[in-house]
């Protein structure tokens, strides 16, 4: 069985070959981000976590999520989200407003003027992921990438927490 394949073992050190699979991976996903988010930048005025938060409260009910909500849609601590959200406000993109008597939690909206804006950026947004990302692989590569971002993702979800040690 090569280095690859090899059935896991606990407390198993990767091997030179793993972790080199995991360096190209490291350094490939990053220059993706930074490819995307510059292109991005440049073609709608919105950075990628503006477009995160966007396209979870357009596919929303009434464009509308309380911040926890919109934390876990995002992957974001909540303490990021709310200074994130904060800049958004300024610039008239979404409300945050109490939710019922709960002083500690906000109901966060997208607002027509962030919701005019995300239509319009998504085309871009669209074509550059085609670009950067879509137009590298064959079909059947793409294929095999979903197979492994998918098997990636059970894993994570099956995973206990960290125990921070």
């Amino acid at each position: 069985m090569d280095e690859i394949t090899r059935p896991p073992r606990s407390r198993r050190s990767p091997t030179h070959r793993e972790l080199a699979v995991w360096r190209d991976y490291i350094e490939t996903s990053e220059a993706v981000k930074r490819a995307l988010a510059a292109d991005f930048q440049a073609t709608s005025g919105l950075s990628p976590g503006d477009y995160g938060v966007m396209l979870a409260l357009s596919e929303a009910p009434d464009r509308l999520l309380r911040s926890s909500e919109l934390a876990e849609a995002v992957g974001w601590e909540r303490s990021r989200l709310s200074h994130h959200l904060r800049r958004m406000e300024e610039r008239g993109l979404i409300v945050r407003h109490k939710v019922g008597g709960d002083s500690r939690g906000a109901a966060i909206t997208l607002t027509d003027a962030g919701a005019d804006l995300f239509r319009k950026s998504s085309t871009s947004h669209l074509r550059v992921v085609r670009e950067v990302f879509i137009d590298a692989f064959t079909p059947e590569q793409l294929e095999a990438m979903q197979i492994a971002v998918q098997a990636l993702r059970t894993h994570l979800g099956n995973r206990p927490p960290s125990s921070g040690c």
